[in-house]
Protein backbone atom coordinates (compact mmCIF):
# COMPACT_ATOMS: atom_id res chain seq x y z
CA UNK A 1 0.00 0.00 0.00
CA UNK A 2 1.20 3.05 -1.09
CA UNK A 3 1.71 6.27 1.48
CA UNK A 4 -0.99 7.82 -0.59
CA UNK A 5 -3.72 5.20 -0.31
CA UNK A 6 -3.10 4.67 3.23
CA UNK A 7 -4.32 8.63 3.41
CA UNK A 8 -7.15 8.04 1.20
CA UNK A 9 -8.49 5.08 2.57
CA UNK A 10 -9.08 7.60 5.87
CA UNK A 11 -10.15 10.89 3.76
CA UNK A 12 -11.50 8.98 0.89
CA UNK A 13 -13.80 7.26 3.86
CA UNK A 14 -14.80 10.64 5.41
CA UNK A 15 -15.95 11.81 1.98
CA UNK A 16 -17.96 8.90 1.71
CA UNK A 17 -19.76 9.21 4.59
CA UNK A 18 -20.47 12.71 3.25
CA UNK A 19 -22.16 11.56 0.08
CA UNK A 20 -23.86 8.82 1.84
CA UNK A 21 -25.43 11.47 4.28
CA UNK A 22 -26.43 13.28 1.16
CA UNK A 23 -28.55 10.53 -0.28
CA UNK A 24 -29.60 8.89 3.08
CA UNK A 25 -31.00 12.40 3.70
CA UNK A 26 -32.83 12.72 0.48
CA UNK A 27 -34.34 9.05 0.82
CA UNK A 28 -35.26 9.85 4.01
CA UNK A 29 -37.13 12.76 3.48
CA UNK A 30 -39.03 11.18 0.55
CA UNK A 31 -39.99 8.73 2.84
CA UNK A 32 -41.75 10.52 5.39
CA UNK A 33 -45.57 10.72 5.86
CA UNK A 34 -46.76 12.75 5.11
CA UNK A 35 -43.89 14.10 2.56
CA UNK A 36 -42.86 17.84 3.14
CA UNK A 37 -42.68 20.16 0.66
CA UNK A 38 -39.95 20.17 -1.31
CA UNK A 39 -39.15 23.46 -3.52
CA UNK A 40 -36.61 24.62 -4.99
CA UNK A 41 -33.81 25.96 -2.85
CA UNK A 42 -33.19 22.59 -0.56
CA UNK A 43 -32.22 20.67 -3.92
CA UNK A 44 -30.06 22.90 -4.98
CA UNK A 45 -28.02 23.21 -1.66
CA UNK A 46 -27.90 19.09 -2.00
CA UNK A 47 -27.62 19.08 -5.59
CA UNK A 48 -24.73 21.74 -5.38
CA UNK A 49 -23.45 19.90 -1.89
CA UNK A 50 -22.63 16.62 -3.88
CA UNK A 51 -20.82 17.82 -6.44
CA UNK A 52 -18.89 20.01 -4.69
CA UNK A 53 -17.60 16.97 -2.48
CA UNK A 54 -16.96 14.79 -6.07
CA UNK A 55 -14.91 17.67 -7.13
CA UNK A 56 -12.78 17.85 -4.13
CA UNK A 57 -12.44 13.56 -4.48
CA UNK A 58 -11.11 13.62 -7.82
CA UNK A 59 -8.55 17.24 -6.10
CA UNK A 60 -7.37 14.56 -4.03
CA UNK A 61 -5.87 12.70 -6.77
CA UNK A 62 -4.06 15.70 -8.02
CA UNK A 63 -2.93 17.37 -4.73
CA UNK A 64 -2.68 14.72 -2.51
CA UNK A 65 -0.98 12.06 -4.23
CA UNK A 66 2.51 13.91 -4.31
CA UNK A 67 2.45 14.07 -0.98
CA UNK A 68 4.45 12.57 1.76
CA UNK A 69 2.54 10.92 4.21
CA UNK A 70 2.87 12.49 7.89
CA UNK A 71 0.24 13.10 10.70
CA UNK A 72 -0.35 16.63 9.56
CA UNK A 73 -1.36 15.50 6.28
CA UNK A 74 -3.75 12.99 8.00
CA UNK A 75 -4.77 15.63 10.25
CA UNK A 76 -6.11 18.14 7.17
CA UNK A 77 -7.62 15.57 5.09
CA UNK A 78 -9.43 15.03 8.82
CA UNK A 79 -10.26 18.65 8.77
CA UNK A 80 -11.22 18.95 5.15
CA UNK A 81 -13.30 15.89 5.03
CA UNK A 82 -15.07 16.68 7.92
CA UNK A 83 -16.40 20.12 7.48
CA UNK A 84 -18.20 18.32 4.35
CA UNK A 85 -18.95 15.84 6.35
CA UNK A 86 -20.66 18.26 8.71
CA UNK A 87 -22.17 20.10 5.99
CA UNK A 88 -23.96 17.17 4.41
CA UNK A 89 -25.36 16.31 7.71
CA UNK A 90 -27.57 19.33 7.88
CA UNK A 91 -28.92 19.57 4.18
CA UNK A 92 -31.90 17.64 5.36
CA UNK A 93 -33.27 17.32 8.10
CA UNK A 94 -33.23 14.24 10.77
CA UNK A 95 -36.43 11.98 11.35
CA UNK A 96 -37.19 13.64 14.80
CA UNK A 97 -37.48 17.03 13.08
CA UNK A 98 -41.19 17.93 12.44
CA UNK A 99 -41.46 20.20 9.09
CA UNK A 100 -44.11 20.31 6.88
CA UNK A 101 -42.09 22.43 4.21
CA UNK A 102 -38.20 21.91 3.34
CA UNK A 103 -37.81 25.83 2.74
CA UNK A 104 -38.09 26.53 6.72
CA UNK A 105 -34.95 23.96 7.22
CA UNK A 106 -33.24 25.96 4.60
CA UNK A 107 -33.33 29.01 5.54
CA UNK A 108 -32.22 27.73 9.12
CA UNK A 109 -29.06 26.00 8.20
CA UNK A 110 -27.77 27.05 4.85
CA UNK A 111 -25.78 29.94 5.93
CA UNK A 112 -23.87 27.49 8.10
CA UNK A 113 -23.70 25.37 5.32
CA UNK A 114 -22.47 27.37 2.46
CA UNK A 115 -19.66 28.95 4.75
CA UNK A 116 -18.64 25.24 5.79
CA UNK A 117 -18.37 24.18 2.41
CA UNK A 118 -16.35 27.15 1.26
CA UNK A 119 -14.49 27.16 4.17
CA UNK A 120 -13.55 23.49 2.98
CA UNK A 121 -12.52 24.91 -0.27
CA UNK A 122 -10.56 27.89 1.26
CA UNK A 123 -8.22 25.42 3.02
CA UNK A 124 -7.49 23.66 -0.36
CA UNK A 125 -6.41 26.46 -2.62
CA UNK A 126 -4.48 27.96 0.34
CA UNK A 127 -2.64 24.61 0.56
CA UNK A 128 -2.18 24.77 -3.66
CA UNK A 129 -0.95 28.32 -2.74
CA UNK A 130 1.27 27.62 -0.32
CA UNK A 131 2.87 24.36 -1.41
CA UNK A 132 3.62 26.43 -4.77
CA UNK A 133 5.14 28.92 -2.91
CA UNK A 134 7.36 26.80 -0.70
CA UNK A 135 8.70 24.53 -3.99
CA UNK A 136 9.08 27.95 -5.25
CA UNK A 137 6.65 27.29 -8.30
CA UNK A 138 4.06 30.39 -7.19
CA UNK A 139 4.48 32.19 -10.60
CA UNK A 140 3.24 28.67 -12.39
CA UNK A 141 -0.40 29.11 -10.54
CA UNK A 142 -0.08 32.79 -10.77
CA UNK A 143 -0.05 31.74 -14.71
CA UNK A 144 -3.11 29.73 -14.43
CA UNK A 145 -6.20 31.58 -14.87
CA UNK A 146 -8.82 29.50 -14.74
CA UNK A 147 -7.79 29.03 -11.10
CA UNK A 148 -7.79 32.23 -9.91
CA UNK A 149 -11.29 32.65 -11.61
CA UNK A 150 -12.97 29.58 -10.70
CA UNK A 151 -11.97 30.44 -7.03
CA UNK A 152 -12.85 34.03 -7.54
CA UNK A 153 -16.30 33.14 -8.79
CA UNK A 154 -17.19 29.96 -6.09
CA UNK A 155 -15.99 32.17 -3.48
CA UNK A 156 -18.22 35.12 -4.66
CA UNK A 157 -21.15 33.39 -5.74
CA UNK A 158 -20.84 31.26 -2.03
CA UNK A 159 -20.99 33.92 0.00
CA UNK A 160 -23.87 35.78 -1.54
CA UNK A 161 -25.60 32.48 -1.02
CA UNK A 162 -24.70 32.22 2.29
CA UNK A 163 -25.43 35.83 3.58
CA UNK A 164 -28.38 36.97 1.04
CA UNK A 165 -32.16 36.82 2.67
CA UNK A 166 -33.90 36.72 -0.58
CA UNK A 167 -34.81 33.21 -2.30
CA UNK A 168 -34.08 34.90 -5.51
CA UNK A 169 -30.95 35.73 -5.22
CA UNK A 170 -29.77 32.20 -3.59
CA UNK A 171 -31.30 30.44 -5.93
CA UNK A 172 -29.53 32.54 -8.71
CA UNK A 173 -26.25 32.10 -6.81
CA UNK A 174 -26.78 28.53 -6.85
CA UNK A 175 -27.61 28.19 -9.82
CA UNK A 176 -24.63 29.62 -11.03
CA UNK A 177 -22.20 28.11 -8.73
CA UNK A 178 -24.06 24.44 -10.61
CA UNK A 179 -23.75 25.83 -14.57
CA UNK A 180 -19.81 26.78 -13.19
CA UNK A 181 -19.05 22.78 -12.34
CA UNK A 182 -21.09 21.80 -15.26
CA UNK A 183 -18.71 23.43 -17.34
CA UNK A 184 -15.78 22.03 -15.28
CA UNK A 185 -17.35 18.75 -16.05
CA UNK A 186 -17.73 19.16 -19.88
CA UNK A 187 -14.47 20.23 -19.93
CA UNK A 188 -13.18 17.11 -18.44
CA UNK A 189 -14.98 15.01 -20.28
CA UNK A 190 -13.96 16.06 -23.80
CA UNK A 191 -10.84 13.68 -23.05
CA UNK A 192 -13.34 10.88 -22.70
CA UNK A 193 -14.75 11.31 -26.09
CA UNK A 194 -12.12 12.19 -28.08
CA UNK A 195 -10.24 9.06 -29.79
CA UNK A 196 -8.37 7.28 -27.75
CA UNK A 197 -9.59 8.94 -24.34
CA UNK A 198 -11.82 6.01 -23.34
CA UNK A 199 -12.17 2.67 -25.40
CA UNK A 200 -14.33 -0.36 -24.37
CA UNK A 201 -13.05 -2.57 -27.68
CA UNK A 202 -9.52 -4.44 -26.22
CA UNK A 203 -6.05 -3.01 -28.48
CA UNK A 204 -4.08 -5.80 -29.32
Amino acid sequence: MSAFEFFFSFYGLILGLSVAELLGGFARTVNRNPRPRFGLLTPLLAVFAAVDVTTFWYQAWIIFRPAPFNLALLMLGLLIAGLFYIAATLVFPRDEDRIEDLDTHFWRNKRTILLLLLSANVIVASLIIGVSAAQGELHLVAKTWYFWFGLSLFTGLTVVAALARRPWIVKAALIALLVYYSSNIVRAAAPLINEGGWSLVAKE
